[in-house]
């Protein structure tokens, strides 16, 4: 019996994959507890909607990722820190900070964790930073870190 599953079940298969399953266990377990449905027409045209619209919605996200990765090439954040000799900070700069100069100044949302930053920024001087903006899509921004 041809079934459609409704969520992703180990060792079985994933969230709207159709699978040919034993009757018995299609009957009596996967449809009862609601773990998948009779693929039958209705269904299918209703999966087949859902993954277009999908796709549809992917699609954009990733052609606004790299309309933002190329705008992002012309981006400068500069923190200004207090510094003593040798260009040593009193303080640091984190992938927070920038995440929220970014959003300040270039009204970009970025979440924290996708900005490629190992660890906090400690002496002056400009940095090249990859932010992770979609499935396989970096932007390059330019930090400046200088002296108050």
């Amino acid at each position: 019996m041809k079934v459609i599953l409704t969520q992703d079940i180990k060792s079985v298969g994933k969230k709207g994959q159709i699978i040919n399953a034993s009757d018995g266990y299609a009957r009596n377990y996967l449809i009862p507890k609601k773990l998948a449905v009779v693929a039958d027409n209705a269904n299918l045209n209703e999966l087949k909607t859902k993954q277009d619209a999908n796709k549809y919605k992917k699609d954009m996200s990733r052609a606004s990722a790299e309309e933002l990765a190329t705008k992002m090439k012309n981006f400068e954040l500069v923190f200004k820190i207090k510094a003593g000799e040798n260009g040593k900070t009193f303080g640091s700069v984190t992938a927070k900070d920038i995440a929220e100069e970014l959003n300040k100044k270039y009204y970009v949302e970025v979440d924290k964790k996708k900005i490629g930053l190992a660890d906090a920024i400690k002496t002056l001087g400009t940095y090249m930073i990859d932010i992770k903006l979609f499935e396989g899509i970096t932007g390059k921004l330019k930090v400046n870190v200088i002296s108050e």
